[in-house]
This record gives C-alpha cells, sequence and structure tokens, in this order.
C-alpha cells in the first residue's frame, strides 16, 4: 500500500515528512485553498513522487507549474473533462483524476475518464474541493468495476486503522494502490504533524 501525504505548504515541514518516506507528497496549486503553496518545493528524494494538485486549471497553468516544480504527477481536484485530462497526460506527466464521492455517486461517470488518466482518486464530497476531513461511506465502493487503480481519499486520520484493516481485506479494495493522508494529520491547515503521521504509518504496515 502506498502513501500519500497531501497538501504540504512549508518547506520545512515538508522536508520532516518526507523523512518518513512516502511514496508521494501533494502540494497544491488552488488559490482557495488554505493549504496553497507558496513557496518553493525543497529537495526531495527522488523515490518520492511530486504531485501538483490543481482545481480546473488551465493546461498552461498546469504545465507552467510542472515545469517550475518538476512535477511528476498532476491531479485533477475539479470538474476536469476527460479531454482535459487528455491534454493534461500529452505533456507527458502522470494524472490522477479526482472524484468527490457521496451515497448517490454515479460510478459509470468514470468510464469515460478510464483512458484518460493513470489514477482515480475517491474523496469525501464537501463544501470544499478537498481537506473536509470526513469519510465517505467505503462500502459504496463495491460499485467500483473498472480495471483501474485508485487512491483512498478523505477523513483518514489515526482513529482509521481499524476500519482500514477491514476495508483493505475486501474485493472493493482489490484495486486500492495507495493512502491520501491531509488533514486529520496537521496542528494547522498545511502543517502536518510528523509524529502523528509516523506513529500511524508504523501500525498500519504492522497491520497490513
Amino acid at each position: 500500500m502506498k502513501i500519500k501525504i497531501c497538501g504540504m505548504k512549508y518547506p520545512e515541514n515538508s522536508k520532516e515528512i518526507a523523512a518518513l518516506q512516502p511514496d508521494y507528497l501533494g502540494f497544491i496549486f488552488y488559490d482557495k485553498s488554505p493549504r496553497l503553496l507558496e513557496n518553493e518545493i525543497p529537495s526531495l528524494e527522488k523515490s518520492i513522487a511530486k504531485v501538483g494538485v490543481f482545481v480546473n486549471a488551465t493546461v498552461k497553468e498546469i504545465k507552467e507549474k510542472a515545469r517550475q516544480h518538476q512535477l511528476e504527477t498532476i491531479q485533477l481536484h475539479g470538474e476536469e473533462s476527460p479531454d482535459f485530462c487528455r491534454s493534461v497526460q500529452l505533456l507527458k506527466l502522470k494524472v490522477i483524476k479526482s472524484f468527490n464521492i457521496d451515497n448517490q455517486f454515479n460510478f459509470k461517470i468514470l468510464e469515460s475518464y478510464k483512458n484518460y488518466c493513470d489514477y482515480f482518486l475517491f474523496d469525501t464530497k464537501g463544501d470544499q474541493y478537498g481537506g473536509n476531513g470526513t469519510a465517505f461511506d467505503w462500502k459504496i465502493l463495491k460499485q467500483y468495476h473498472i480495471d483501474k487503480p485508485y487512491f483512498l481519499s478523505g477523513g483518514i486520520g489515526p482513529e482509521s486503522l481499524v476500519d482500514l484493516q477491514i476495508f483493505l481485506q475486501t474485493e472493493s479494495a482489490r484495486h486500492c494502490i495507495a493512502l491520501d493522508l491531509n488533514s486529520r494529520f496537521e496542528t494547522q491547515p498545511g502543517q502536518k504533524n510528523p509524529e502523528t503521521l509516523k506513529t500511524f504509518l508504523k501500525k498500519l504496515k504492522e497491520q497490513l
């Protein structure tokens, strides 16, 4: 199970969290987010993929930020179309297409996206595009029948370990390749608690 820690904002904190060896670190390029990246991304080990998170941006904006920050992967967290996802892929960037999930989510929507992204990401539908701090009912993922790996996001925190252990043993988790961690590990928006994360990741590794 891979780990993505998202919403990194402060250079020193990014270095602290990178020392925990996550597979992905996410940096948000959305002006309305309290986790908007306003600094340069510090130098990271090559084993950690840098993910740029965008909400309804233009291809030009994404291209510029990808070049400036040497991003390998782009997470599209707005209402981007399949054609838009394809345009980003043509920049030779990997694409994670995010969808906000509630109990009425129609998984048939994903069919038109599956050929134009590398991964899906399932987050909780809320007032904000992300970082709402609440989990959706993972049972709805029984309806997911596409052969495409996905990231599980939305309100995963220190208290989620038992639920994760149960979920990751189900057929619904067959294509779940990564957990996306964000607001439940923060002391303030964009500032992650290294000790809380370290303890969580240790316990997660022990039970998987």
